[in-house]
């Protein structure tokens, strides 16, 4: 008599969308470290090597021009070999860029190694707009982004004790090493979980793939659907929307993520011990605004908000943190304590508005051409870093921060402006 043999019952995970986005996270986290540990121990590594803050600002923009062309590069090659793929090159490459810090001796040597870790470090912004747009419903895509940004707030969070803390035990060139290390190994679980899309994961529980599936627009369910050229998503006003916000918006951040360690340095005479005690405690806020521009924004879609709605009304709101949290600096920040707690206001403001500002490219337009717009929009918005990153050691040399924040505080209202002017209605363009 024949016995019939059971079929294995395949392992289903609940919620695997938040599996995915919490690994995406997990290595947004693992990218401030990495590029938050030159700011934070320049004090020992310009001391040990003779370099002062002008070399600093070199350093900062060729890692920066890295950066800028990586968002473009790696926009079109998740596009192309898919996130899956897309993030281990990524990951791979500003892993071992990090770690290859240690063998710096001289601005050259810093600038070549920053170039790779900018050029690693970029797909991490396209490749979670991108991730995002695969597994996530529209209403969820804001909240999912701004769980993916809330990683940038607590990179920079945890970077600055964890790295006094090494920087203690190791010194500078043995700390690069092991946050190098680190990249490396978020590869493993990233290929475990993330093995298909939500419509072939074998994983995926039937209710949570309908759930995905049944939120998307109807322009993204033709995953096969090609991607359109550059020249044809620029054609598109609602385009020049996201370049455009994000070339105003995008300074604010990097002011404070690349000088704010040098600012209290200059102005407090802080060590890189208590910068690592300071430094994290704006980013706090910022890890808040992340999950609440999110939030904040997907309940007025289930509330019955336009996409255009919810986006714009969401971006005003944290504009108006943002404002009246630079004028703050401005008129209030004359002590360490006061300046990092207003820093923390203005960066929650910030976290509000980008993550809505980032989804707004797969708003726009289906699976193949969202990596690509999102891509030159960092390009974009890296670049007018760059030239704000020229201005600060002239400005401050010769005069103070104050115009430099000045400068940052007018670049908001333009930001929202922007958008409003661009994308009068935020919706489906193709």
């Amino acid at each position: 008599m024949e016995t019939k043999t059971k079929k294995p019952k395949l392992l289903k995970i609940n919620g695997l969308r938040w599996w995915i986005i919490g690994l995406v996270c997990l290595a947004t986290i693992i990218n401030y470290i990495d590029r938050s540990a030159l700011a934070i121990m320049w004090p020992d590594i310009s001391s040990d090597l003779g370099m002062d803050k002008n070399d600093y600002a070199l350093i900062l923009n060729v890692f920066l021009v890295a950066y800028a062309i990586g968002q473009s590069v790696s926009g079109k090659m998740f596009d192309k070999i898919g996130t899956r793929l897309g993030f281990v090159v990524s990951i791979t490459v500003w892993g071992l860029a990090t770690a290859l810090h240690a063998l710096a001796r001289s601005v050259l040597t810093f600038s070549f190694f920053r170039v790779l870790l900018g050029l690693g470090e970029a797909g991490n912004w396209p490749g979670a707009v991108k991730s995002n747009a695969e597994w996530f419903p529209v209403k969820e895509r804001a909240l999912a982004q701004g769980i993916f940004n809330s990683g940038a707030a607590m990179g920079s969070i945890v970077a600055p004790p964890l790295i006094a803390v090494v920087w203690v035990a190791i010194g500078w060139q043995m700390t690069f090493v092991l946050l190098g290390v680190l990249g490396l190994i978020w590869v493993i679980p990233w290929l475990i979980f993330n093995k298909a899309l939500p419509a072939k994961h074998s994983w995926i529980t039937d209710e949570e793939r309908d759930h995905i599936l049944s939120g998307m627009q109807q322009k993204e369910k033709a995953a096969d659907k090609p991607g359109l050229s550059m020249p044809a998503i620029l054609s598109h006003r609602e385009s020049w929307a996201v370049l455009a916000s994000r070339f105003f918006i995008e300074p604010i951040w990097w002011l404070f993520v690349g000088w704010m360690p040098i600012y209290l340095a200059d102005v407090y005479g802080f060590d890189v011990k208590e910068i690592g005690l300071m430094a994290w405690v704006p980013y706090v806020g910022a890890a808040l605004g992340s999950l609440a521009g999110g939030y904040y924004s997907g309940r007025l879609m289930i509330n019955g908000a336009s996409i255009d709605k919810a986006r714009k009304q969401t971006i005003l709101i944290g504009c108006i943190i943002m404002f009246l949290g630079m004028a703050a600096t401005i008129l209030y920040g004359n002590t360490a304590i006061k300046f990092v707690a207003i820093v923390a206001v203005v960066l929650f403001g910030f976290q509000f508005v980008i993550s809505n500002i980032q989804t707004i490219p797969s708003d726009l337009f289906s699976g193949k051409s969202v990596g690509s717009l999102a891509g030159l929009g960092g390009t974009v918005g890296i670049f007018s870093v760059i030239i704000m990153n020229f201005l600060v050691p002239v400005i401050t040399e010769n005069y103070s921060y104050t115009p430099i924040f000045i400068m940052i505080a007018v670049f908001v209202p333009l930001g929202y402006l922007s958008i409003t002017f661009f994308a009068k209605e935020i919706k489906s363009v193709d």
